[in-house]
Protein backbone atom coordinates (compact mmCIF):
# COMPACT_ATOMS: atom_id res chain seq x y z
CA UNK A 1 0.00 0.00 0.00
CA UNK A 2 1.44 3.36 -1.05
CA UNK A 3 2.22 5.88 1.67
CA UNK A 4 -0.20 8.83 1.70
CA UNK A 5 2.08 11.80 2.34
CA UNK A 6 -0.79 14.10 3.30
CA UNK A 7 -2.11 11.59 5.82
CA UNK A 8 1.39 11.20 7.24
CA UNK A 9 1.65 14.97 7.68
CA UNK A 10 -1.74 14.98 9.43
CA UNK A 11 -0.64 12.27 11.86
CA UNK A 12 2.68 14.01 12.47
CA UNK A 13 0.88 17.26 13.24
CA UNK A 14 -1.17 15.47 15.89
CA UNK A 15 1.98 14.04 17.44
CA UNK A 16 3.77 17.38 17.31
CA UNK A 17 0.90 19.13 19.07
CA UNK A 18 1.63 16.95 22.07
CA UNK A 19 5.35 17.53 21.62
CA UNK A 20 4.74 21.27 21.57
CA UNK A 21 3.02 21.07 24.95
CA UNK A 22 6.00 19.20 26.43
CA UNK A 23 8.55 21.62 24.95
CA UNK A 24 6.71 24.70 26.14
CA UNK A 25 6.41 23.31 29.66
CA UNK A 26 10.20 22.97 29.70
CA UNK A 27 10.91 26.45 28.37
CA UNK A 28 11.60 25.59 24.74
CA UNK A 29 9.97 27.17 21.69
CA UNK A 30 10.76 30.73 22.75
CA UNK A 31 10.60 33.41 20.04
CA UNK A 32 13.77 34.87 18.57
CA UNK A 33 11.70 37.42 16.63
CA UNK A 34 12.46 39.74 13.73
CA UNK A 35 15.13 42.39 14.01
CA UNK A 36 15.18 45.63 12.05
CA UNK A 37 16.87 44.57 8.78
CA UNK A 38 16.06 41.17 7.24
CA UNK A 39 17.66 39.33 4.35
CA UNK A 40 16.29 36.43 2.32
CA UNK A 41 18.60 33.39 2.11
CA UNK A 42 17.28 30.89 -0.45
CA UNK A 43 19.08 27.54 -0.24
CA UNK A 44 19.55 25.22 -3.24
CA UNK A 45 16.48 26.20 -5.22
CA UNK A 46 18.49 25.35 -8.32
CA UNK A 47 17.41 23.09 -11.17
CA UNK A 48 19.03 19.91 -9.81
CA UNK A 49 16.66 20.21 -6.83
CA UNK A 50 13.62 21.96 -8.27
CA UNK A 51 13.19 20.07 -11.55
CA UNK A 52 12.52 16.34 -12.18
CA UNK A 53 15.08 13.77 -13.28
CA UNK A 54 17.98 14.32 -10.86
CA UNK A 55 19.08 12.35 -7.78
CA UNK A 56 18.51 15.55 -5.77
CA UNK A 57 15.00 16.24 -7.14
CA UNK A 58 12.57 17.19 -4.37
CA UNK A 59 8.80 16.74 -4.00
CA UNK A 60 7.53 18.21 -7.27
CA UNK A 61 3.96 18.77 -6.12
CA UNK A 62 5.12 20.92 -3.22
CA UNK A 63 7.83 22.56 -5.33
CA UNK A 64 5.45 23.71 -8.07
CA UNK A 65 2.41 24.32 -5.89
CA UNK A 66 3.91 25.91 -2.76
CA UNK A 67 7.65 26.57 -2.75
CA UNK A 68 8.05 28.41 -6.06
CA UNK A 69 4.85 30.50 -5.68
CA UNK A 70 5.81 31.31 -2.09
CA UNK A 71 9.30 32.32 -3.16
CA UNK A 72 7.88 34.54 -5.91
CA UNK A 73 5.76 36.34 -3.32
CA UNK A 74 8.72 36.76 -0.95
CA UNK A 75 10.96 38.00 -3.74
CA UNK A 76 8.42 40.62 -4.79
CA UNK A 77 8.32 41.88 -1.21
CA UNK A 78 12.10 41.93 -0.69
CA UNK A 79 12.65 43.62 -4.04
CA UNK A 80 9.95 46.21 -3.42
CA UNK A 81 11.61 47.20 -0.15
CA UNK A 82 15.17 46.90 -1.53
CA UNK A 83 16.24 44.32 1.04
CA UNK A 84 19.16 41.88 0.54
CA UNK A 85 18.55 38.58 -1.26
CA UNK A 86 21.10 35.75 -1.40
CA UNK A 87 20.51 32.78 -3.69
CA UNK A 88 22.56 29.76 -2.63
CA UNK A 89 23.51 26.82 -4.84
CA UNK A 90 25.93 23.89 -4.76
CA UNK A 91 28.38 22.54 -7.36
CA UNK A 92 31.82 20.96 -7.58
CA UNK A 93 34.82 21.44 -9.83
CA UNK A 94 36.56 18.09 -9.22
CA UNK A 95 33.88 15.38 -9.39
CA UNK A 96 36.11 12.35 -9.98
CA UNK A 97 35.40 10.18 -6.93
CA UNK A 98 38.78 8.50 -7.31
CA UNK A 99 40.74 11.77 -7.34
CA UNK A 100 43.27 12.19 -4.54
CA UNK A 101 42.08 15.79 -4.08
CA UNK A 102 38.60 17.16 -4.62
CA UNK A 103 36.39 20.03 -3.48
CA UNK A 104 33.75 17.42 -2.62
CA UNK A 105 35.74 16.48 0.48
CA UNK A 106 34.22 13.27 1.85
CA UNK A 107 30.58 14.15 1.20
CA UNK A 108 30.51 12.06 -1.98
CA UNK A 109 31.03 8.99 0.22
CA UNK A 110 27.49 9.55 1.54
CA UNK A 111 25.49 11.25 -1.22
CA UNK A 112 25.89 11.69 -5.01
CA UNK A 113 27.21 15.25 -5.01
CA UNK A 114 29.46 14.25 -7.93
CA UNK A 115 26.48 14.61 -10.29
CA UNK A 116 26.44 18.40 -9.77
CA UNK A 117 29.48 19.38 -11.81
CA UNK A 118 30.41 23.05 -12.10
CA UNK A 119 30.65 22.58 -15.88
CA UNK A 120 26.94 21.69 -16.04
CA UNK A 121 25.74 25.19 -15.32
CA UNK A 122 22.09 24.40 -15.98
CA UNK A 123 22.08 21.91 -13.09
CA UNK A 124 23.22 24.36 -10.44
CA UNK A 125 21.62 27.49 -11.93
CA UNK A 126 18.83 28.97 -9.84
CA UNK A 127 15.39 27.95 -11.13
CA UNK A 128 14.33 30.44 -13.82
CA UNK A 129 10.97 30.99 -12.10
CA UNK A 130 12.80 32.66 -9.19
CA UNK A 131 15.95 33.74 -11.01
CA UNK A 132 18.20 36.38 -9.41
CA UNK A 133 17.88 39.95 -10.64
CA UNK A 134 20.50 42.68 -10.69
CA UNK A 135 21.62 43.54 -7.17
CA UNK A 136 21.07 40.02 -5.77
CA UNK A 137 23.92 37.68 -4.93
CA UNK A 138 24.39 34.04 -5.92
CA UNK A 139 26.57 32.14 -3.45
CA UNK A 140 28.22 28.84 -4.36
CA UNK A 141 28.67 26.48 -1.41
CA UNK A 142 30.38 23.11 -1.06
CA UNK A 143 28.86 21.79 2.16
CA UNK A 144 25.35 21.54 3.60
CA UNK A 145 25.30 24.87 5.45
CA UNK A 146 25.33 28.09 3.44
CA UNK A 147 27.57 29.52 6.18
CA UNK A 148 30.20 26.76 6.34
CA UNK A 149 33.39 27.97 4.66
CA UNK A 150 31.63 30.79 2.79
CA UNK A 151 31.47 34.57 2.86
CA UNK A 152 27.77 34.64 3.79
CA UNK A 153 28.03 35.94 7.36
CA UNK A 154 30.47 38.66 6.30
CA UNK A 155 28.39 40.04 3.45
CA UNK A 156 25.23 39.99 5.59
CA UNK A 157 26.91 41.89 8.43
CA UNK A 158 28.38 44.40 5.98
CA UNK A 159 24.83 45.09 4.79
CA UNK A 160 23.61 45.62 8.36
CA UNK A 161 21.47 42.46 8.34
CA UNK A 162 20.32 41.13 11.71
CA UNK A 163 17.60 38.69 10.58
CA UNK A 164 17.60 35.93 7.95
CA UNK A 165 14.51 34.40 6.38
CA UNK A 166 15.61 30.96 5.21
CA UNK A 167 13.89 29.05 2.42
CA UNK A 168 14.80 26.16 0.14
CA UNK A 169 15.74 22.49 0.26
CA UNK A 170 16.25 20.20 1.92
CA UNK A 171 14.58 20.65 5.29
CA UNK A 172 16.64 17.90 6.91
CA UNK A 173 20.04 18.99 5.61
CA UNK A 174 21.03 22.23 3.88
CA UNK A 175 18.14 24.34 5.18
CA UNK A 176 18.44 23.02 8.71
CA UNK A 177 22.21 23.43 8.95
CA UNK A 178 22.00 26.94 7.47
CA UNK A 179 19.47 27.89 10.12
CA UNK A 180 21.53 26.37 12.93
CA UNK A 181 24.72 28.11 11.78
CA UNK A 182 22.85 31.37 11.21
CA UNK A 183 21.63 31.41 14.80
CA UNK A 184 25.09 30.42 16.05
CA UNK A 185 26.57 33.34 14.10
CA UNK A 186 24.23 35.79 15.81
CA UNK A 187 21.45 36.26 13.25
CA UNK A 188 17.77 36.11 14.12
CA UNK A 189 16.49 33.10 12.21
CA UNK A 190 13.09 32.74 10.52
CA UNK A 191 12.07 29.57 8.65
CA UNK A 192 9.44 30.24 5.98
CA UNK A 193 6.98 27.35 6.24
CA UNK A 194 5.63 26.97 2.70
CA UNK A 195 9.01 27.62 1.08
CA UNK A 196 10.92 24.68 2.59
CA UNK A 197 10.88 21.25 0.98
CA UNK A 198 12.49 17.81 0.92
CA UNK A 199 12.46 14.51 -0.93
CA UNK A 200 11.08 12.26 1.80
CA UNK A 201 7.47 12.34 3.12
CA UNK A 202 7.30 13.71 6.66
CA UNK A 203 10.77 15.24 6.60
CA UNK A 204 9.53 18.81 6.31
CA UNK A 205 6.93 18.49 9.07
CA UNK A 206 9.37 16.90 11.51
CA UNK A 207 12.19 19.34 10.84
CA UNK A 208 10.02 22.45 11.01
CA UNK A 209 8.60 21.25 14.32
CA UNK A 210 12.07 20.66 15.75
CA UNK A 211 13.54 23.85 14.26
CA UNK A 212 10.70 25.89 15.74
CA UNK A 213 11.43 24.38 19.15
CA UNK A 214 15.17 25.02 19.11
CA UNK A 215 16.70 27.06 16.28
CA UNK A 216 14.28 29.45 14.52
CA UNK A 217 10.79 30.86 14.44
CA UNK A 218 8.60 29.19 11.79
CA UNK A 219 6.32 31.65 9.99
CA UNK A 220 4.08 31.47 6.94
CA UNK A 221 4.83 33.43 3.79
CA UNK A 222 1.97 35.81 4.51
CA UNK A 223 3.19 36.44 8.05
CA UNK A 224 6.67 37.20 6.73
CA UNK A 225 5.36 39.56 4.05
CA UNK A 226 3.24 41.39 6.61
CA UNK A 227 6.15 41.72 9.03
CA UNK A 228 8.55 43.01 6.36
CA UNK A 229 6.01 45.57 5.19
CA UNK A 230 5.59 46.76 8.79
CA UNK A 231 9.37 47.04 9.28
CA UNK A 232 9.74 48.99 6.04
CA UNK A 233 6.78 51.22 6.80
Amino acid sequence: MALDAKELDRLLEQAFNEGTRLYQERGFQRRVGFGSRPALVSVDLANAWTRPGNPFTCDQEKMDGEIIPGMQKLLRTFRAHKLPVVHVTTAYEITDRNASFTDMGLWHDKIPVDVVNLKDRDLWAIDSRIAPVEGEYTLLKKRASAFHGTELAGILRAAGVDTILVTGVTACACVRTTICDGLADGFRTIAVKECIGDRVPGAVAWNLFDIDAKFADVHTVDECVEKIAALAG
